[in-house]
């Protein structure tokens, strides 16, 4: 769901170590003022305690670190230093108040304009009106981590339309592949497509047990290299896959996902099998519920082979059994927390996948390996029994072959559950049946042009187009709202110390500390400015849809706050930087966005769709068996 930032220098000293030092500082200051009076003093008859804590400010410096040392003392007045007492013994002895420290910390939250008088009063209203309400409430909601069990009432809306429209859930008018025949191996197989698999199985050219076997093998061959899969659910699979092909054998055919294998991100529950949100802490986690979009491929027939990597907690490719390679090129890994689902589906290990997205985790691995992705329009998808970042900013999409494919599993997958308040029945058109001819697509200045000349030799009007909108703040808002959020869903982990337990120290425990100091009114101010931006963009999309980059930081983070649909679309491969001497068949892919308005993801499918029917960059399979001369596989 999430990908990582530029990484940041660790603090310099443990946080103990720095509230001590910012203490030091505040006596310091007043200590070394005392220095300039000690004749005075001395004459004046100061105390002794005073005349040796002066005496010791003025040999005081400040080192590297800000850590208080000492230096020799400029020209004064000869003084009998015995007794001295150091700013240590100080600050023993007259501990710092609370309404100075708090002083002190106001400079963090951007509001270090109150006076004494109103920090004392601050002080006061927060030991007995903040602090207990903030408990009581954290004894309600946080008991448990990561998950919808205590949903926010402040719910995110993405339709343009301004008011929430009520549809039936009308089922696509899917096409028949024709004249498919099972190819006579199985690496030919695991790289059909879902609609070709879903004839073979109609044909019964092709058990679904049959399937299940091909893909359970490839899983256990390829994860060693590629460690991109938590557990196999090979039990449950063999018994969907009996389920499936017991019906067919009655004459019941569920549709084009009846007895195809598949993967799920593990931040979706399963019941009695772990679901371990990648991280060390919950890797032994059962949670005894049926995620929403499981029950909903369930239901059609389609067969969970595994539960594919996530990174920990949801953020980039790193979780508790090692780090997801990217297929394509083994050398780099996939980034993105979706890594397993995006990796398994390029290497040919499952059919389709299910992953997710919060900023960046859907489009990032799909681009890095080269599948087609859907990321849908913000509540398309219930995320009842999946772990949550952001609930204003979560979705659930499909990694697949093609953008038919996206299509199919979208449709199984859509829905509005009631444990979900965010989900809606979004009244999506049927993306099969969609006259792109009739449609007008802008193309942005990094848009791969080749996209933008097929569908345009199809018809489709195309025009250099520009998403315009005043808001500069857009990834600042995306990541407030997405770290506060979090911190919201995951506070007694932090709470009890498992922060420093995480995979990666500079990802989430970084964040989520700093999402600490993070005012409730700031928080708001961010959302504001997010309402802001999304009526620039709603004004400013005069298109139908448009073609862009789809790993460009700025328009992740934008797409996100809308909740704007894109569609990943594989567009070509080149070579990689610094071959082996002899040469590699390890490529770079490259890709493209095709974006649409919220609720209009069948537009950017029916795009998608036209253009990969004319091309085939979608087919390519990765060198994972043969790297080529002088190059070979790392395990």
């Amino acid at each position: 769901m999430r990908l990582p930032r530029p990484p940041r220098p660790p603090p310099r000293l443990p946080s103990h170590h720095h509230r001590r030092q910012r203490l030091l500082h505040l006596l310091a200051a007043p200590i070394l003022c005392f220095a300039f009076l000690t004749p005075a003093l001395a004459a004046a008859g100061a105390p002794p305690a005073a005349r040796s804590a002066a005496a010791a400010a003025a040999t005081a410096d400040t080192g590297e670190g800000g850590i208080i040392r000492t230096r020799a003392a400029v020209a004064w007045p000869a003084m009998d230093t015995k007794g001295v007492i150091s700013a240590t013994e100080v600050l023993k002895k007259e501990p710092v108040s609370d309404a100075i420290a708090l002083k002190d910390s106001m400079k963090y939250f951007d509001a270090d304009f109150f006076n004494d008088s109103k920090l004392r009063e601050m002080e006061d209203g927060a030991k007995e009106f903040n602090i207990p309400a903030f408990r009581e409430n954290r004894k309600l909601v946080t008991s448990e981590n990561g998950g919808l069990h205590n949903p926010s009432v402040l719910l995110f809306k993405s339709s343009w339309s301004g008011d929430s429209m009520k549809s039936e859930a009308k089922t696509f008018d899917y096409p028949r592949a024709s004249a498919v025949h099972r190819p006579s191996n199985d690496e030919d197989i695991a790289f059909m497509s879902v609609i070709e698999l879903g004839e073979l199985i109609r044909t019964k050219q092709i058990t679904s047990r049959e399937l299940t076997d091909v893909f359970l093998r490839r899983l256990k061959r390829y994860n060693p290299v590629l460690e991109a899969v938590v557990t196999c659910t090979e039990d449950l699979a063999y018994k969907q896959a009996k389920e499936a092909d017991d019906l067919l054998a009655q004459g019941n055919y569920l549709g084009p996902l009846h007895g195809i294998p598949y993967g799920l991100k593990d931040i979706i529950a399963v019941p009695r099998y772990k679901t371990t949100w990648g991280s060390w802490t919950f890797k032994n986690q059962v949670l005894d519920t049926e995620a929403f979009v499981y029950k909903r491929l369930k239901s059609a027939g389609a067969v969970l082979v595994a539960k594919l990597v996530t990174g920990s907690l949801a953020y980039d490719d790193i979780w508790f059994g090692g780090r997801t390679r990217n297929p394509w090129n083994i050398e780099e890994f996939s980034t993105g927390s979706s890594a397993g689902p995006a990796a398994s589906t390029s290497a040919g290990m499952v059919p389709f996948a299910i992953g997710s997205e919060t900023a960046g985790s859907i489009t990032y691995p799909a681009a890095r390996c080269g599948v087609t992705a859907l990321r849908p329009t913000f509540g398309t998808v219930a995320r009842t029994g999946v772990m949550s970042i952001s609930e204003s900013l979560d979705k659930l999409g499909p990694f697949c072959r093609s953008a038919v494919d996206c299509a199919i599993v979208l449709d199984a997958i859509r829905g509005k559950d009631a444990s979900d308040p965010s989900s809606r029945e979004v009244a999506l058109g049927d993306p099969f049946h969609v006259d792109i001819t009739k449609l007008t697509v802008g193309y942005l200045d990094d848009a791969e042009m080749e996209v933008v000349d097929v569908l345009s030799s199809k018809g489709v009007k195309m025009a250099p187009f520009k998403l315009n909108y005043t808001v500069e703040s857009v990834q600042s808002i995306l990541n407030i709202t997405m770290d506060v959020d979090m911190l919201a869903h995951f506070d007694n982990w932090q709470r009890e110390g498992h922060d420093d337990d995480y995979e990666a120290q500079d990802q989430w425990p970084v964040e989520l500390r700093r999402a600490r100091l993070v005012p409730a009114v700031d928080y708001i101010q961010a959302q504001r400015a997010r309402g802001k931006l999304i009526k620039e963009v709603r004004d400013s999309f005069t298109v139908d849809a448009f073609i862009g980059n789809v790993t460009d930081w700025e328009r992740v983070c934008l797409g996100n706050l809308v909740g704007m649909p894109v569609v990943v679309v594989p567009t070509g491969l080149k070579s990689i930087a610094d071959p082996p001497k002899g040469g590699t068949k390890r490529r770079t892919t490259v890709t493209t966005g095709i974006y649409a308005p919220p609720d209009h993801d069948h537009i950017a499918l029916a795009l998608a769709m036209a253009y990969q029917s004319v091309t085939d960059h979608n087919k390519q399979r990765p060198p994972i068996d043969d790297l080529g001369p002088n190059d070979r596989i790392h395990r």
